[in-house]
């Protein structure tokens, strides 16, 4: 079974969908999809690259086809759970470290899924830290040992590594994925990570 990787950043709305269809591959292969948390502007920084809201914000026609592309994949894969964080962009500083931190806390899993629910499937603004804390505690997870071990330095350099590692490969945004070697990137890029799966299976 090859090697599957989801390089990923709370803040990219396709990596949300992406994640909720992520399952249905795993299913289907066997394969088990390998979660590693990047920070999107970090990714940016190091790669001269800007996020489609702010690179397309002046493109006629762009903006419009990226919601259409949207409103599709949400109707193929019957998502139901997914809306417009209305806060959005979202500063994911603070919850990607803290994705980073549930890893050493083995609550990895149950973190991203839960953080996602509070980002797109029930929008808030979790830059602002009382709202964070709000909505950890309502998930029933460990939000002062979560906040604590955000502001020390081995879970900060860790993001700052997996970041610097993800571009060194050739990340340039999120969602990326990596099927042992091979770089792929986007939702719509779902289909041949799966092909590729089955093909090195």
């Amino acid at each position: 079974m090859p090697k599957v990787e989801f390089l990923f950043d709370f803040g990219s709305p396709n990596a949300y969908l992406s994640h909720l269809v992520i399952p249905e591959i795993e299913k289907r292969t066997g394969a088990t999809f390998v979660y590693l948390p990047v920070l999107l502007g970090g990714v940016f920084k190091l790669t001269n690259n800007r996020s489609p809201a702010e690179a397309f914000a002046g493109v006629k026609n762009k903006p419009e086809y990226h919601r259409l592309e949207t409103e599709r994949f949400v109707r193929q894969h019957g998502i139901a759970r997914y809306k417009h964080n209305p806060f959005f962009p979202v500063n994911t500083l603070m919850i990607m470290r803290g994705a980073v931190a549930a890893r050493q806390l083995g609550i990895f899993g149950r973190y991203v899924d839960e953080v996602y629910r509070h980002m797109w499937a029930e929008p808030k603004k979790l830059d602002d830290p009382a709202v964070l804390r709000a909505a950890l505690l309502e998930s029933d997870l460990p939000a002062d040992r979560l906040f604590e071990l955000v502001q020390t330095a081995p879970v900060k350099e860790a993001l700052m590594a997996e970041t610097q590692r993800a571009v060194d490969r050739g990340t340039f945004g999120s969602p990326t994925f990596f099927v042992d070697d091979d770089i792929y990137f986007g939702k719509d890029k779902l289909r041949d990570v799966e092909e590729a799966i089955v093909a090195k299976r």
